[in-house]
């Protein structure tokens, strides 16, 4: 499991390097490397809730984002969304979740025994939101555009708090289609390329 875990966090910083020279990303990297952002989960219970989970879930959604990039703009996709945005909307949209995971412990009955078994459970020490709260963190950093920006803030869809809200994703992801797309490449990464520990 370690050498997973270190080959996607290769393959992560190899794509960065490649793909991203925004002004500040040295310092977001350097930033990450002082989390758990390589080794956290992606979530507590559902998709990759493993350790090295968020990294591959970011790895993941970038491949996703850009086949679906690709299928409705054509080869020429990045003159409507450059590589370095793909990038950093994919990699990034879960920054949000970097030290909140923690793992404790539960009573659980195996063959008629009761046995404590580890689980990730939640400790959000800036509980500033989801995509949200990956915006705010990331204009510590690099300056986003505003589309890049809207991609990352709208990526959980119909799963945001806000909507339940009454805040209407059709006005979202028509003026941003490509905020609808990085949705749906999260939804494909979570529900169709990982599974559930």
């Amino acid at each position: 499991m370690d050498n997973v875990i270190e080959d996607n966090k290769n393959i992560f910083l190899s794509l960065v390097k490649d793909n991203i020279k925004r002004e500040g990303i040295n310092t977001l990297i350097e930033y990450l490397q002082k989390t758990d952002f390589f080794v956290a989960p992606a979530s507590t219970r559902y998709h990759s809730n493993c350790a090295g989970g968020l990294c591959k879930h970011s790895l993941n959604v970038f491949e996703r984002l850009v086949k679906l990039l690709k299928m409705q703009y054509g080869e020429q996709w990045q003159q409507y969304f450059s590589l370095e945005s793909a990038t950093i909307v994919a990699l990034f949209h879960d920054i949000c979740k970097v030290d909140t995971y923690v793992v404790d412990t539960k009573n659980v009955k195996q063959n008629g025994v009761w046995v404590q078994v580890p689980y990730y459970t939640t400790q959000d020490k800036l509980p500033y939101g989801h995509g949200e709260k990956s915006v705010y963190i990331l204009n510590g950093f690099i300056r986003l555009t505003r589309e890049e920006a809207m991609c990352i803030n709208w990526h959980m869809g119909e799963y945001d708090m806000r909507v339940k809200g009454g805040i209407s994703l059709n006005d979202i992801y028509y003026k941003y289609p490509n905020a609808f797309l990085t949705h749906i490449a999260d939804n494909m990464a979570t529900f169709l390329d990982e599974t559930i520990s």
